[in-house]
């Protein structure tokens, strides 16, 4: 579906306007990184604390508002990065209105919720992005582009105890990412979740592992905490002749595979190659390809059916973990 321009006609040499709503930790960025691009005019922020929005709004030397309403007619794309539980409040008038929208992750707190914002979404004929950030880093664009077989994959995401995010478990908050990365490697349905986890230090699970087992015999093995005291964020893609090692940090990619022995021994040579890839912030990645979708109407890279089932796994294995 072709996807529609709002409130103007728009030339291509013409700057996308763009808002961001919720200008918070997260959102602040997305205002930073789209107030650079050449090709975007930042028209307003809105967020509900007064002081977020003046501040960002001032920084930026743009409109603010505590109403995101008030952009409405404004804006060709919008930015939605206020907490889960007020997204299809802030979202729906937006999308109502055929505006594109580029949604933090998870798209809403229950599947039915998010499944009737994909569906108004598909209906209006928008740019729908879900901000899987993960997918737009360097080393994982690298990976999925080398690994087309991938029959054991294991994830490792561990983090420091940080106050943001907290009304979501770590599943919903960080396990979500690989749990989108391993769906995205792996062309073949789900057999089988096992998952365990415990809360820590807030009321929902910190820390969390699930096993997800694929109908073509390929197993992802994933980990996320959020209450460790060092910050570890690696995968592990074991294939039919490779294996691939990530660090999500450095963005490099290790490759090794097994050649024969050329002293005539009897077992090959595992030989690692280090991968030269250039780095770049995923989030100017990701901001960058869907000011892209939105001005050539191709569609982005996680668009709403993936992030949606990205999140129907994610509460299954929440559902898996023991209460």
């Amino acid at each position: 579906m072709t996807a529609k321009t709002t409130a103007r006609t728009r030339k291509d040499s013409d700057k996308v306007r763009v808002g961001v709503v919720g200008v918070g930790y997260l959102g602040s960025f997305h205002a930073r990184i789209y107030a650079a691009m050449p090709d975007v005019e930042l028209v307003g922020v809105a967020d509900i604390n007064p002081k977020s929005a003046e501040a960002a709004g001032k920084h930026h030397g743009c409109p603010f508002y505590t109403d995101a309403r008030e952009l409405l007619g404004q804006v060709d794309a919008v930015s939605i990065a206020v907490p889960t539980v007020s997204h299809d409040e802030v979202a729906r008038p937006f999308l109502e209105q055929g505006v594109h929208m580029l949604m933090e992750k998870p798209i809403a707190p229950t599947y039915e919720e998010s499944l009737k914002l994909v569906e108004l979404a598909e209906g209006a004929g928008v740019i729908f992005q879900v901000g899987h950030l993960e997918r737009f880093n360097a080393g994982v664009m690298a990976l999925a582009e080398r690994c087309k077989n991938p029959r054991f994959i294991e994830v490792h995401r561990l983090g420091t105890f940080v106050e943001r995010a907290t009304d979501v478990d770590v599943v919903t908050d960080l396990m979500i990412h690989d749990i989108d990365i391993a769906l995205s490697l792996v062309n073949s349905r789900i057999k089988d979740i096992t998952a365990d986890g415990i809360p820590v230090l807030t009321s929902h699970v910190d820390i969390a592992n699930a096993r997800i087992e694929f109908e073509n015999g390929a197993v992802a093995n994933v980990t996320a905490s959020r209450v460790s005291n060092k910050k570890l964020r690696r995968i592990r893609v074991f294939g039919d002749e490779h294996y691939y090692g990530l660090n999500y940090i450095d963005q490099q990619l290790e490759v090794v595979r097994a050649v024969p022995d050329e002293a005539g021994g009897k077992w090959p040579k595992l030989v690692t190659e280090c991968l030269q890839i250039e780095s770049h912030p995923p989030l100017d990645t990701e901001l960058a390809y869907f000011v892209n979708s939105v001005r050539t109407g191709a569609p982005p890279l996680v668009n709403g059916r993936v992030g949606l089932e990205a999140l129907r796994v994610a509460l299954l294995v929440k559902e898996k973990i023991p209460t």
